[in-house]
């Protein structure tokens, strides 16, 4: 989503300070602070000096710099020694960075910075403290300028992390990026004091990183071939990988601004791209395709020596690439089916006295974890490792809610707080219309940031085995890198805060009043961060708008936060515009464009466009419909193909059942439906949970669309045939006839088919009476 550019002013800085006393632009918010009167004015001249003898010092000079650069600040001159004296110090601004064994903050990564009127002071015990100092004054200075004049308040901050292990997971095997797309990512990882890039490398749907003892990892394995591939803009072929010089190039750059990145190849499921390239690893001795299908696939690596031996020669080149300590090696979602059917594989159970096979899977992690640990190394895996036993030295990451990370503390396991949904940005983060692809229910930003990632339960000794939390950016429906900036931003401030900041001093308050010039950094950087939260919702009473055309329109935004302003068939609104304060009417025809500002008239949210007409209030979107009442439902927000590069549109699909419903709608007179559908490819592996997809019955070749009124169980409406898949468009519109219908009622939109079938999306509804002539609403 792309939003209006806006340079940095000092109206962001004072609204910030508006709506709440002392605040300062800074994210994650400092473990102290003391402001101070006065501020530093900086001009065109500032220089920067350190220690001569002191080469972290002087590394973290050049990044402030950098950061500057980027952030629309002022140029800097790096200088060492003391400030020059005489009247050239005075023409000066002059910053100062340094190392020292006496630093006043003791605890890792920590700093102080102090501003005064003539100078602004970094000082830190180590040089990841001097550069975390570093992103705390570049934010604070990009927060305020007049021109080209740059000021600072004057302020003490004494500043420390909350944990050791601050992440970002982010997915390149089911979609990847660029290197320069992920150095995007590692710049604002830095810019928010984050420290842990966790890179998913390996998946069914591809492997992506170059082993050259094995070249076919990637000659195969980092390919696949879609559904429906060729048509309807679907590439013939996804994938691609990194090759050792990129990914030496991608460690050195992390590493540069103080982030490690832990590599991940998953075993001994998500294996299939391993399998497909080399069959004889596998446990079938098959070779498969490398998978087009998200979710949960069989495939599984054997457990005979050949393949350890397989193994453990990858780890020799990943740990040769990756000097991190921790390497991960997932043991997620691996269905044993496989193994369970396999003469060998039980015939290896036995002889290591195994039971069951996820006790083989943890003989097979403890196994690899020895060989990493030998190598100086040391063993990380998802919460699934902990079933059938782990080695006492392996960390967890907890992913599967919460209850990993009591389980794995009181085994007496470090862990990493990274639980679905809570810190899942795969999932959408609004339920509105415009929002992108992405997994149901809505993880807000609000959400992100009230998680907790200490359960209160837990006592202290387990509490010092959580080494911090990571998001996990899972990548099926993030295509392109306007996709992942959209999840990512700005839900990585609230991790950011939660991850940093002391728990006592995080306030939802606070965060939203430093938010906006934060927003401000990212368009200034050209990033294209998710306006959800303050995006405008336009509500309106359908059956009261077409019996009186006149509407009641009620705006609001997610977070209750900003100032929104409104246009009646005008442009859109500025601060000039009519601020919302209550309910009004408005006499239909009419179009409303509403957007959230800051007090001082900065864009927050782009506008919002509703049109109230009769044909639009007889008009429903798609994705405002519900999945049917189910025992089985897992939502999600589908593209119109799974390597679709744009963002709309998207389209609400529940993967066990195709059945939709409608809100209330009034349908007094109504007499036919036209339903905008799309054919959507079911490229999903559920693994053992395929059993719960519902399956109707078909009276045609190709299955029918029903409706049905109120209940979904009830009987058909109407019943309308779906063409054929071969020779119709994958986007198409149903006519379906209706008997008299009075009053409001629930559509409920039934297809019909085999758990095979296409899944069917629903674009938008409209309903008419049989004589009306209406006007079809635009997209």
């Amino acid at each position: 989503m792309k939003i209006l550019p806006v340079f940095f002013s000092a109206l962001f800085f004072h609204s910030c300070l508006a709506s709440a006393s002392a605040e300062l632009p800074l994210i994650p918010r400092p473990s102290t602070v003391e402001t101070h009167e006065g501020q530093l004015t900086i001009g065109a001249r500032i220089v920067v000096r350190v220690d001569p003898s002191d080469p972290a010092a002087l590394r973290v000079a050049h990044a402030l710099s950098d950061m500057l650069a980027r952030l629309g600040g002022p140029s800097l001159t790096v200088g060492e020694g003391s400030p020059a004296q005489g009247r050239a110090a005075m023409e000066q601004t002059v910053i100062v960075i340094s190392r020292r064994a006496d630093a006043p903050v003791t605890q890792s990564e920590g700093y102080t910075l102090d501003v005064t009127a003539k100078a602004a002071r970094i000082i830190a015990r180590d040089e990841s403290g001097l550069y975390y100092g570093a992103v705390s004054l570049a934010q604070l200075v990009s927060a305020n300028a007049t021109d080209k004049t740059f000021h600072v308040p004057a302020v003490h901050i004494a500043d420390w992390p909350r944990f050791a292990w601050r992440g970002l997971m982010i997915d390149s095997a089911r979609h990847m990026q660029s290197v320069a797309e992920i150095e995007g990512i590692l710049e604002q990882m830095a810019l928010h004091k984050l420290n842990v890039l966790h890179w998913h490398l390996t998946d069914d749907q591809g492997w992506r990183i170059e082993i050259k003892r094995y070249p076919e990892l990637t000659h195969t394995g980092a390919w696949r071939t879609p559904p429906d591939a060729g048509k309807d803009g679907e590439p013939a072929r996804y994938g691609g990988y990194y090759s050792q010089d990129d990914i030496r190039h991608v460690v050195a750059y992390a590493a540069a601004r103080h982030i490690t990145v832990v590599p991940e190849l998953d075993m001994p499921g998500h294996a299939q791209a391993a399998v497909a390239a080399y069959p004889q690893f596998g446990v079938t001795g098959q070779r498969p395709a490398v998978s087009a299908d998200w979710g949960v696939n069989p495939y599984l690596y054997n457990v005979d020596e050949p393949t350890l031996h397989f193994l453990e020669g990858v780890l020799d080149e990943v740990m040769a690439l990756f000097p991190s300590r921790y390497i991960h090696l997932g043991g997620d979602e691996a269905i044993k089916d496989q193994w369970e059917a396999s003469p060998a594989v039980q015939q290896r159970m036995r002889a290591l006295g195994l039971q069951h096979p996820e006790q083989l899977q943890s003989w097979l992690m403890g196994r690899l974890g020895h060989y990493l640990d030998n190598h100086g190394r040391r063993l990380i895996g998802w919460d699934e490792i902990l079933e059938g036993g782990v080695p006492g030295d392996a960390a967890v990451m907890s992913w599967r809610g919460i209850k990993g990370i009591e389980q794995a503390t009181r085994a007496g396991h470090d862990v990493v707080v990274a639980p679905d949904p809570f810190l899942y940005l795969d999932y959408v983060q609004s339920t509105r219309n415009d929002e992108t692809a992405g997994r149901l229910p809505m993880q807000s930003l609000q959400s992100v940031y009230a998680f907790e990632i200490v359960p209160p339960e837990l006592a202290d000794t387990q509490v010092r085995r959580i080494l911090g939390a990571q998001a996990n950016v899972w990548t099926e429906h993030m295509p392109t890198a306007a996709h992942l900036q959209h999840a990512i931003f700005p839900r990585l401030d609230a991790l950011a805060e939660n991850v940093w900041t002391p728990a006592d001093k995080r306030n939802w308050q606070s965060f939203l009043a430093r938010l906006p010039a934060q927003l401000a950094r990212y368009r200034q950087q050209g990033i294209g961060y998710a306006d959800s939260a303050y995006a405008v919702d336009i509500g309106v009473d359908r059956r009261q708008a077409l019996a009186s055309s006149k509407a009641t329109v009620t705006l609001s935004n997610q977070i209750g936060s900003g100032v929104i302003h409104y246009t009646l068939d005008g442009p859109p609104p500025d601060t000039h515009s009519p601020v919302y304060t209550k309910p009004f009417t408005a006499t239909l025809p009419v179009t409303i464009r509403a957007a959230t500002l800051t007090t001082s008239g900065s864009l927050l949210a782009n506008t919002r466009e509703r049109v109230l007409d009769e044909a639009h209030l007889r008009s429903l979107e798609g994705n405002e419909l519900t999945a049917c009442p189910s025992e089985h439902i897992d939502e999600m927000r589908a593209q119109p193909t799974p390597d679709a590069t744009s963002l709309t549109p998207t389209y609400t699909i529940n993967v066990f059942d195709s059945c939709r419903l409608t809100p209330p709608l009034p349908l007094d007179g109504a007499a036919v439906v036209n339903i905008d559908l799309a054919r959507l490819p079911r490229n999903v592996a559920l693994a053992h949970d395929a059993k719960l997809i519902t399956s109707r019955a078909t009276a045609t070749k190709h299955g029918e669309l029903e409706l049905r009124a109120d209940r979904c169980d009830g009987p058909a409406l109407s019943v309308t045939n779906l063409p054929d898949p071969t020779s119709s468009p994958a986007r198409f519109t149903l006519t379906a006839a209706l008997p008299p219908m009075h009053g409001t009622h629930s559509l409920c939109l039934v297809m019909t088919g085999s758990p095979q079938a296409p899944y069917y999306g629903v674009g938008r509804l409209q309903w008419q009476p049989a004589a009306a002539s209406l006007k079809k609403p635009r997209p």
